[in-house]
């Protein structure tokens, strides 16, 4: 009978702690803001290696390709583990497209083919230089094709942007590259 009362009194106790922990932890939760309400890209890091994201919004060769990402509402999606091959135009590839054009790009009204075009640039799955093979069609996010090509050592895409360089993120690959590249009309 002892030993019933002593597991009672047990059991009792720890459901005592178990509700209160659960208490606890509903209470911070409610008075600590959450990252994930903002998106992944919201979690502060200053340890780990940077993600696509992050790296692009550290180059000042990227800025142009940085505000339309921001714009097409992807930081989040590009943010999150991936992995991504993200094929990134510099500011020179981007004064390579009329003025025009891109100013029309980054209007609200025009978001989904912003979307389409960045969505062009990024691969599922990591494609390292070495990976890369002359006549290599990859997919893009976007349902496109890119088509590799190699000449002279560089690595081309599309024929019209060369690779210039590669850098590894947490969350893939960014390949620096000098144009800008436009889907196919569907």
């Amino acid at each position: 009978m002892k030993k019933i009362f002593n597991l009672s009194i047990a059991i009792a106790a720890l459901f005592l702690y178990a509700c209160n922990t659960s208490e606890a932890n509903s209470t911070k939760s409610e008075e600590a803001p959450s990252a994930t309400a903002a998106g992944q890209s919201a979690v502060q890091d200053d340890e780990s290696q940077k993600d696509v994201v992050k790296v692009a919004m550290g180059s000042k060769d990227h800025t142009t390709l940085v505000a339309a990402v921001k714009q097409a509402e992807l930081v989040d999606v590009l943010s999150n583990a991936g992995p991504f091959t993200v094929f990134a135009p510099t500011n020179a590839a981007f004064e390579k497209v009329p003025k025009e054009a891109l100013e029309s790009l980054m209007k609200d009204e025009n978001k989904a083919k912003l979307q389409d075009i960045l969505q062009y640039h990024v691969s599922v799955g990591v494609f390292k230089p070495e990976m890369l093979q002359d006549g290599q069609v990859i997919n893009q996010a976007n349902s496109g094709n890119i088509t590799i090509s190699k000449k002279d050592g560089k690595i081309i895409v599309n024929g019209t942007a060369t690779i210039i360089a590669s850098i590894p993120a947490s969350n893939g690959i960014i390949h620096v590259i000098d144009g800008v590249l436009l889907p196919p009309q569907k």
